[in-house]
């Protein structure tokens, strides 16, 4: 087939793009170019990184620029909503509008029968499953991929331990074999959220109250925080004996985040989670029994279905608004959605 392939100058796309012509496919590799003013812009080698692998391999070689796309639908939106005090996740957005999106689109026009990306995961028939290898698979970040993209889509590397790509790298002879992962936001380089959000929206410095409203501490700005996270606040009358306190809510309007030492809500068995922006995969069944999770490789949660929008784990969870809450059976990925509202029961 014809194949077009996302090569961003790493070890898996480039894997990815060696295994495809073993397997006899027509290869055109393709560099994403990427660059917003201000960030860290590692474009330039990266590109290089992606021809050298493109050379050796003796494929065709295109490069496509979707800068204003990545700055129109993913980094703005992120930025409004964690200015709403939601949580989003740039990287799945990124997934459904950029490379599954603008990228997907472009390569299907230029004539590809089927795109590849080095992505851990894999699909059959349109069906999203999760990698082999547990410590890298990212199906999490795929759940915005709409069906008919998946069923023109290729995970070379989806079945194989992290390992076995490097080893594949050194058996192909790959210039870029032993180059480093990536780290950092989704085209973004090596920065983290705080940076990016203390960049654009200059957070003020605000109280931590408990779960009486008492003023216990002081934070760097409500907009940096998220349910679940133990580390960036100051409590003023910590000791060695203090237990970890862990973010529970979050009020921007006062600029206050809420904070305990209980990581999960006490006295309650379930939450009722509400979705939007909702994409199935495959279309969950009510009645019948499901793993989710709201957090990259957090631990699965047992979960059950009421509806295509109504989700319920069995187990009481604080769970940041805006995050994707993305539904297992088994090894496959069904889909998900974004969290709107959520209620303990």
């Amino acid at each position: 087939m014809k194949v077009f392939v996302g090569l961003s100058g790493g070890v898996d796309s480039a894997v990815s793009a060696a295994l495809l012509q073993k397997e006899g496919h027509d290869v055109t590799g393709v560099f994403i170019r990427i660059a917003l003013a201000g960030y860290p812009c590692t474009a330039g080698a990266d590109k290089i990184e992606a021809q050298r692998v493109a050379a050796h391999l003796g494929l065709k070689f295109k490069a496509i620029d979707l800068s204003q796309e990545y700055a129109d639908e993913v980094f703005a939106y992120t930025i409004e909503e964690f200015k709403k005090g939601r949580t989003p996740n740039p990287d799945t957005l990124c997934n459904q509008k950029i490379k599954f999106g603008a990228f997907f689109d472009w390569c299907i026009a230029q004539g590809a029968e089927m795109v590849a990306t080095g992505h851990y995961a894999q699909t059959s028939e349109g069906k999203l499953y999760k990698g082999t290898d547990d410590t890298k698979d990212q199906s999490y970040f795929l759940w915005m991929v709409p069906k008919a993209a998946l069923k023109k889509t290729l995970f070379p590397i989806g079945h194989l331990q992290k390992t076995e790509v490097r080893e594949l790298a050194e058996e192909f002879n790959l210039p870029n074999a032993k180059r480093h992962d990536s780290q950092g936001l989704c085209f973004l380089g090596d920065i983290s959220i705080e940076d990016m959000l203390t960049r654009e929206l200059r957070p003020v410095p605000g109280d931590v109250v408990n779960e009486k409203g008492e003023v216990v501490g002081k934070h760097k700005g409500a907009i940096l925080y998220t349910p679940g996270q133990r580390h960036g606040f100051e409590l003023f009358s910590q000791t060695p004996e203090t237990l970890p306190h862990f973010v529970i809510g979050k009020n921007i309007d006062a600029n206050t985040i809420t904070v305990s030492a209980s990581r999960f809500p006490q006295g309650v068995t379930k939450t009722n989670v509400t979705l939007t922006d909702t994409n199935w995969i495959d279309a969950p069944q009510t009645g019948t029994a499901y793993q989710a999770r709201y957090r990259y490789r957090q631990t699965l949660i047992p979960a059950q279905v009421v509806d295509d929008k109504t989700v319920i784990l069995d187990e009481p969870h604080y769970i940041p608004y805006g995050q994707s809450l993305v539904l297992y059976k088994g090894t496959e990925c069904l889909g998900g959605g974004s969290v709107d509202k959520y209620q303990l029961d």
